[in-house]
């Protein structure tokens, strides 16, 4: 059994920075994100209220488990929305997310 998981993070050059984190660590992925000092603002600290840890998920998106209500609102009022859009708030470190890679958006004042 495996004891960290990986996720890879789009660069603005369109490589992927590959960011190893153990799993039982009890954070969201936007904590972990923040921590290594990617540009998430996270002023709501993880309510699903204010969109700064925005991401879109490039591969991996139908793993992860459905938005609550309350993050399809707040997904429902960005402009730059798309298909594969979650709030990284909301994803728990958890083997499902073993090989996500996400570009971070980041809507300030969303």
């Amino acid at each position: 059994m495996e004891d960290s998981i990986k996720v890879y993070i789009e660069n603005a050059d369109d490589a992927f920075t590959e960011l190893e984190i153990p799993l039982g660590i009890e954070l969201s992925l936007m904590e972990v994100l923040k921590g290594e000092g990617y540009p998430i603002e996270a002023t709501c600290d993880g309510m699903a209220l204010c969109a700064t840890c925005h991401i879109e998920v490039l591969e991996g998106f139908d793993k992860l488990h459905e938005e609550s209500d309350e993050e399809l609102d707040m997904l429902d009022s960005l402009p730059n929305l798309c298909d594969t859009s979650r709030l990284s708030c909301q994803l728990k470190i958890q083997p499902e997310l073993d090989g996500l890679k996400i570009r971070i958006k980041g809507d300030a004042d969303a």
